[in-house]
């Protein structure tokens, strides 16, 4: 190479870098990074890319007109269920006390707790712990009739199976195993109160205490058998019983009335109507206190699982609350 091409090409590099200066004091290659960084955002790279024709506002222009259109970015909603005073006409009531509420009134009182949080929010005992089932293909040894101590075949079991899926659903859930029937029936309810108020004294988060029992009536000299469809397949029957001797009843009856709402309207006939008393029942304890038949005698405990299966969903439901509509 001679010394003129050599001139040549200094004098090239030298403009050269000059006006890369130039276009750096300018900010020109700062801009061309940005515009590179930014390139997954554009809607026509990722069109050329994946034939996905997409726009990131409703105001912005599709990239081309013939493409369809990719579905609008999915946006959770809120998971609160809403409740109204139409929805009271889910509701059957059976009187057992003078007190008549205002159901429509119950249904749009919004519930404000959280049952998903990182401390126990939930409690299910058994007053009556010993109560079963009729015996069909699984067998058990009874204390008494339609009563056992095997905790397979008595409502432990329907216990155990709420607690499972409220569990799984990320609710802290205590599951109590003390006997309260046996062996004197007598005294159940002053027993399963002293455990009540125990657990809400050692946790005070507690927002929910369920009392899962089984009903039992004679039928025409035979055990009470109450039956549902879910999903094709057969369950019993549940009841919520709301004892009206205290001064918080209502706030209990209206979270009753949103739970039987839900499983009613999810799975019509599931739910027998709610009994209303003039007991107690040990809900004066907490604010959240509810008695639970699940099935009776008549059933078989496949078929109470199945509902007590419902029951424990429906409480996941309304785990974080509900709105008014």
């Amino acid at each position: 190479m001679d010394l003129q091409q050599r001139t040549r090409r200094f004098g090239i590099g030298v403009i050269l870098c000059a006006i890369f200066f130039r276009l750096y004091l300018a900010g020109v290659p700062q801009a061309v990074a940005h515009r590179l960084i930014q390139i997954p955002s554009d809607p026509l790279p990722i069109y050329l890319e994946t034939g996905r024709n997409v726009r990131f506002s409703a105001s912005l222009e599709p990239v081309f007109d013939h493409v369809r259109e990719s579905p609008a970015p999915w946006i959770p909603e809120e998971n609160k269920p809403v409740f109204s005073a139409a929805d009271a006409e889910w509701v059957e009531v059976t009187y057992q006390c003078s007190l008549r509420p205002d159901f429509g009134e119950l249904m749009e009182k919004p519930l404000t707790w959280d049952l998903k949080e990182e401390v126990p929010t939930v409690l299910i005992l058994h007053t009556h712990t010993t109560e079963s089932y009729t015996q069909s293909e699984e067998r058990y040894i009874p204390s008494s009739s339609y009563r056992t101590l095997e905790e397979n075949h008595n409502m432990l079991c329907i216990g155990d199976a709420v607690a499972d899926i409220l569990r799984r659903n990320g609710i802290v859930v205590l599951h109590d195993r003390q006997v309260n029937d046996y062996p004197s029936y007598n005294g159940s309810y002053t027993r399963a109160r002293e455990t009540i108020g125990e657990y809400l004294q050692q946790y005070p988060s507690i927002q929910l205490v369920l009392d899962l029992h089984r009903d039992a009536s004679d039928n025409g000299g035979s055990q009470l058998k109450t039956l549902a469809q879910v999903d094709g397949e057969t369950a019993a029957q549940l009841m919520l019983v709301v004892g009206t001797n205290y001064d918080a009843w209502q706030e209990n009856l209206a979270l009753a009335a949103k739970l039987h709402a839900q499983l009613e309207r999810e799975n019509p006939g599931i739910m027998r109507p709610i009994s209303l008393r003039a007991q107690r029942f040990n809900q004066d304890l907490s604010p959240g206190a509810l008695l639970i038949e699940v099935g009776a005698a008549g059933n078989t405990r496949s078929e109470a699982m199945r509902a007590a299966e419902e029951l424990a969903e429906a409480i996941c439901v309304l785990s974080e609350g509900t709105n008014r509509q």
